[in-house]
């Protein structure tokens, strides 16, 4: 099943509403951000859903941030995964004191290979099973959250070879063309669920009602081979 972060949650009812609804990851922006949360806050939503009978893991995002003080709010606020939106090194991701899910940005002048080369560079320095990569848009003074997609061809030669996240400009209308083409492992939005730069419940919903609804249709959408011949048909 494609895993579904809904991120730059910011209020309870938005956290409780990706959690009705059937998503498997929340996002707690700590890095520089309109989306900025703070720790009282993030405790609140933390409590909020942490005794739900099904709730989605909770994801702290950061970028470049002190490793003492990561892992102090990971510590704290029980975070089930830390994602690095910055330029962290390898190095600096081995300190890392949770799970990770590690952003690479794609620039215009990337391709798949150097994508696949950076995420091979990864496994080798990092233990596979606590680390996934994210592909999502590079721009200019942001981490994330920009709206903006980029070349999903890269996003779909990537993933032939590795599971991966995809974020960057998701929305309820595009996102059945991205699991068509991609297949990735985990699908990531923030501005396409919001309505005036704050997060909208019925848009939450019909987005990952939108990627649930995709994910079965590409699991159907298969080459079958009739038992009369070598002709094959698509369904």
């Amino acid at each position: 099943m494609i895993k579904i972060k809904i991120c730059g949650i910011t209020e309870v009812e938005h956290a409780l509403a990706a959690s009705q609804y059937g998503a498997d990851f929340i996002g707690l922006v700590f890095a520089p951000s309109r989306r900025e949360i703070s720790l009282e806050k993030a405790s609140q939503i933390a409590d909020a859903i942490r005794h739900l009978n099904r709730r989605p893991e909770i994801v702290g995002v950061f970028a470049n941030e002190d490793i003492d003080r990561l892992n102090w709010i990971a510590d704290f606020l029980c975070l089930d995964w830390v994602q690095l939106s910055g330029t962290e090194s390898l190095d600096y991701c081995k300190l890392v004191s949770r799970p990770l899910i590690k952003t690479i940005n794609v620039s215009t002048e990337d391709t798949a290979d150097d994508i696949i080369k950076a995420i091979k560079t990864g496994y080798n320095s990092l233990p596979r099973n606590e680390v996934v990569y994210l592909l999502d848009t590079k721009a200019k003074g942001c981490y994330g959250g920009t709206g903006r997609t980029f070349d999903w061809t890269i996003a779909e030669q990537v993933s032939l070879q590795f599971p991966i996240m995809v974020a960057g400009g998701l929305t309820v209308d595009n996102v059945t063309t991205l699991i068509s083409k991609v297949k990735p492992f985990g699908i990531d939005v923030s501005s396409g669920v919001e309505t005036e730069g704050k997060k909208d419940v019925a848009k939450i919903a019909r987005f990952i009602q939108a990627a649930r609804e995709a994910e079965v249709e590409s699991k159907t959408s298969k080459i079958f081979y009739s038992t009369k011949g070598d002709n094959c048909n698509s369904v």
